[in-house]
């Protein structure tokens, strides 16, 4: 995901469970009149009533199917131009709607998701979008509330490695997501509920340990050092805090929260979020911690002119100075007082950029 965010007003777009409400809708209509309504008009949740081109639409054997191409709009969604295609035909007396999982679109196979293992990787709004949406489109020509919808991606598989899914134990494919039907632009929603989701996963499966790690250098470091198997990894990425406070309403017994030294300094510094957007490491901060694991005053004065953070820590390491533990103790702080309540043993571990271990404050309750 590029998260540089461009300058100007930023174009939103429609989720896949919106493009799936639009496919179905169409594809519906397009059985029951043999006329496919195009552009489709659908009802979002939030009463907005946006209208859909139509990539595909084609009678078939006992239904039909239409297709949407997904646009994100200017967000960095990997599912950007992704083919959402919907198949619809008569499904069994008395049940409504049900959901099947086409080629492209995941099955659902671990406990924690908002769905139970076995069924298809359409989250609980879009179905009821989708729902809701046949429901109307039957009542205007008189046609079956009993339906069968198929959801499919192609090269959904593909797409899907890019995404959390496999992680989460999300099979075959892709999710379909959304809670508004809108796409906001640099929002990093999904992010978030990507790592709620990863978190609910790994408390249903029982684990004790869980691990937040800033970037894919850290994330390989720590689960090696504890053996963590993918599921206990969660990709906080930037967004400590949102990891965070969800662990204090969502305890797990033990937290590790791993990072290199730049990102580590900021969180010492009492920032939450670890971006760029929200703050340049404080240089004079982190010369204040050369100070208090014993540097010379030169060093000192000299940290603050450095182009870098590592550039810091490089220094101190060849003076035998133990500044990575210095800011992990800092970082433990902020790191517990957001997680305070919770019954849970914190700790940090800092790594340089080839994954070494630079600086560790061990377990420790936050309560």
């Amino acid at each position: 995901m590029d998260d540089s965010k461009p300058a100007g007003t930023l174009r939103r777009g429609w989720t896949t469970g919106a493009c799936a409400t639009a496919a179905a809708k169409a594809a519906y209509l397009g059985w029951r009149t043999g006329d496919f309504p195009d552009p489709v008009e659908i009802a979002l949740p939030g009463g907005a009533r946006p209208a859909f081109s139509l990539a595909v639409n084609e009678i078939c054997e006992g239904g039909a199917r239409a297709a949407v191409v997904k646009d994100a709009g200017d967000d960095p969604d990997v599912t950007h131009g992704a083919m959402v295609v919907a198949s619809v035909r008569a499904g069994t007396p008395g049940a409504g709607v049900t959901f099947r999982a086409g080629k492209g679109v995941g099955t659902v196979t671990r406990a924690g998701l908002p769905l139970p293992p076995g069924e298809p990787a359409i989250n609980p709004v879009p179905r009821q979008m989708i729902r809701d949406n046949l429901e109307e489109a039957a009542r205007s020509v008189g046609g079956p509330l009993d339906i069968d919808v198929e959801i499919s991606i192609p090269g959904g598989e593909a797409i899907a490695l890019k995404t959390l899914n496999p992680r989460l134990g999300i099979v075959g494919g892709l999710s379909i997501l959304g809670t508004t039907g809108v796409v906001v632009p640099y929002s990093c929603s999904a992010w978030i509920h990507s790592i709620y989701r990863g978190i609910d996963v790994a408390r249903a499966g029982g684990l004790v340990h869980v691990a937040g790690a800033t970037g894919s250098t850290s994330e390989k470091a720590v689960q090696a050092l504890h053996n963590l198997p993918d599921h206990a990894l969660i990709d906080m990425g930037d967004f400590a805090g949102g990891m965070l406070k969800y662990l204090r309403r969502n305890p797990v017994p033990k937290v590790t929260i791993a990072g290199g030294i730049a990102k580590m300094t900021k969180l010492g510094q009492g920032l939450l979020d670890l971006h760029s957007r929200s703050g340049a490491v404080d240089l004079a901060w982190l010369s204040e911690r050369l100070a208090e694991v014993g540097a010379e005053p030169s060093i000192v004065d000299s940290a603050v002119q450095a182009n870098t953070a590592l550039e810091v820590l490089e220094t101190a390491s060849r003076l035998g100075l133990p500044l990575g533990d210095m800011v992990a103790q800092h970082a433990w702080r902020t790191a517990a007082k957001a997680l305070r309540g919770a019954e849970t043993a914190l700790e940090i571990v800092v790594f340089d950029r080839n994954g070494a271990l630079v600086g560790r404050v061990p377990f420790h309750p936050v309560a």
